[in-house]
């Protein structure tokens, strides 16, 4: 019989890599913390409607993207291929957002039916954050110090580039959507085939198109800028000079569009060249239309996502891992003989209660040279070794795995103490 595989494009994340990727998380977790930032955690699955009405219907996500299927019901039901919708709606049921500020943030899988390819998959993970109820830059400018506080924490602020636009208000965008499609009309053979779909369906996402022959088209398509009305502008400004007097370098990319229907205003992109095409590890910006767009009142609101997967590549790349993660535990004990193996269970209990160390207790039997084989593959520190001749004794031999100190004997009564106020062999 043949053996079941895992869906081409959604992976497993075996034990020798989640401990980076619980070390993202619990990083991202303190930064967001430290800023004042609640968590909410919402289904994987909602109905369909949702996404139609917040990503848009023409969008490539709608149209080509989405886990889509009827219930036995026969309600339109989708694995969301985005946190955004899921946490608006959220608040909106359970009236989080009006005439309220909300700092939120959340962390989970989304879908995608999609080539997959390295760092872009068909399950992939974000941690996304969102703000309600806050209207001027300073917000969007809070998210991108955010942003930069993380990156540096996970020693990859060197290999990340900020990039910067504004979309302007929806009419400034109908101004200018106008205009494309009357420019690049002209072009019309010479555009690749989702341009020229895009051109009746969404022409803004064809600036972000990474066909060279697109791209020299638009070189010489209307400015965006000059479609911009002045309180986008003013807004767009009063950011720029937040980051500059708070030293954040940015580039600003008149081309840059999100791909979807919701932002206007600010948006902006984290993205590296470490990674090959799937350079953007961060991505965000203003949506306030969205609340009403989903039924509630109009609500200031602005938010990104980071791509974990992506970011886990980078930080293997490029960035700063504690020594800790490459190692399996802290302390290894082995146990030779019936009786000593039985008094290391309640010995390895006391330690636990006592140190916060991790701890692994060998159960699989073997030789004292295999045991020891072991312990060196662990990563662990240090080795407690307790055979009979030391349990006659009342001792355990504490032998350190990782520097050239001799082996000790520790009386079994001290042993938590000893290694509570010793913690030498542990520091990073």
């Amino acid at each position: 019989m043949a053996k079941i595989k895992a869906i081409r494009g959604m992976n497993d994340i075996l034990p020798e890599q989640t401990a980076l990727w619980q070390y993202l998380e619990d990083t991202t977790r303190s930064v967001l913390s430290n800023y004042g930032y609640s968590e909410i955690r919402t289904p994987i699955v909602e109905y369909t409607d949702l996404f139609c009405r917040s990503i848009g219907e023409v969008t490539d996500i709608v149209e080509k993207e989405m886990y889509t299927f009827n219930d036995r019901n026969g309600e339109s039901l989708t694995l969301r291929p985005e946190g955004t919708a899921s946490c608006v709606r959220a608040c909106e049921e359970h009236g989080l957002i009006f005439n309220q500020v909300q700092r939120l943030w959340y962390t989970g899988p989304m879908f995608r039916y999609e080539r997959p390819q390295k760092g872009r998959y068909r399950q992939f993970h974000q941690i996304g954050v969102e703000t309600f109820g806050m209207q001027g830059p300073n917000i969007d400018t809070e998210l991108l110090l955010v942003t930069a506080r993380l990156w540096k924490k996970l020693g990859i602020d060197h290999a990340v580039t900020l990039q910067l636009n504004t979309l302007g208000s929806a009419q400034a965008r109908a101004s200018y959507k106008d205009k494309l499609v009357a420019y690049l009309t002209q072009y019309f053979d010479l555009l690749d085939e989702d341009s020229q779909r895009r051109l009746s369906t969404n022409p803004l996402r064809i600036l972000d198109s990474k066909n060279p022959q697109v791209q020299s088209l638009l070189e010489n398509a209307p400015d965006f800028h000059e479609c911009l009305d002045s309180e986008s502008l003013v807004h767009f400004d009063q950011l720029k000079s937040n980051l500059d007097r708070l030293g954040i370098t940015y580039e600003v990319n008149p081309r840059l569009v999100r791909g979807l229907d919701y932002y206007g205003r600010t948006v902006f992109e984290w993205v590296t060249d470490r990674l090959g095409a799937q350079g953007t590890v961060c991505a965000g910006g203003r949506y306030d239309g969205l609340v009403e767009q989903l039924g509630g009142r109009s609500t200031s609101a602005v938010g990104f996502a980071m791509g974990v997967e992506r970011l886990v590549l980078l930080i293997e790349a490029e960035g700063y891992i504690p020594e800790r993660l490459k190692r399996d535990t802290d302390i290894f004990v082995a146990a030779m003989g019936d009786q000593a193996e039985q008094k290391s269970l309640a010995m390895v209990e006391k330690l636990r209660d006592g140190i916060p160390w991790r701890i692994t207790l060998d159960c699989s039997g073997g030789s004292f040279k295999s045991k020891m084989k072991k312990a060196d593959r662990s990563g662990a520190r240090v080795a407690l070794i307790l055979g009979e001749n030391e349990l006659e004794q009342g001792v355990i031999a504490l032998k350190p795995l990782r520097t050239q100190e001799q082996q000790e004997l520790i009386p079994l009564d001290q042993v938590v103490s000893e290694l509570s106020a010793d913690s030498r062999f542990f520091k990073e």
